[in-house]
């Protein structure tokens, strides 16, 4: 049971970034800025994440943080990269294609973080089936793009 419910909250997360972005592009828009405009979403997330933290007493193993490998610490910026070239694609080739070569992008270093088990993850190796999934979604952003 536990599986469907983090199954559900997956898809709820995915379906809510294009509804993110369309307000993030407003941001910029509005702001002139959507450099101005990932910040400002970073900086709110932030609030809300402290407001959390705060909210439901978590903890955290400040020496195991410190112990983390240097490569961990770069989440921070493959997010604020991830956010404001999305603001930047968003308005200029729809929310359709931008978010159609989002997964794809997510969906083929997945399958190869999976096939050579990069950073735990959990070991997976590729497939036809898998390959044959890959140039669908490719195929489908593709006609996407053309029709």
């Amino acid at each position: 049971m536990e599986k469907y419910i983090w199954i559900l909250l997956a898809f709820f997360a995915g379906s809510f970034l294009p509804i993110q972005s369309a307000m993030n592009n407003k941001l910029a828009k509005t702001g002139g800025s959507p450099v101005h405009a990932s910040m400002i979403s970073f900086a709110i997330g932030l609030l809300a994440l402290v407001l959390y933290i705060l909210l439901t007493s978590q903890n955290v193993s400040w020496r195991g943080i410190k112990d983390a490998p240097t490569y961990a610490w770069i989440g921070g910026i493959l997010g604020a990269f991830y956010v404001t070239i999305i603001v930047l694609a968003f308005p200029k080739i729809g929310p359709g294609l931008t978010f159609g070569l989002v997964v794809t992008g997510q969906l083929l270093i997945s399958m190869l973080m999976e096939h050579f088990y990069i950073m735990g993850a959990q070991q997976i190796p590729i497939s036809i089936g898998r390959i044959v999934g890959m140039i669908l979604i490719i195929g489908g952003v593709i006609i996407m793009k053309k029709f």
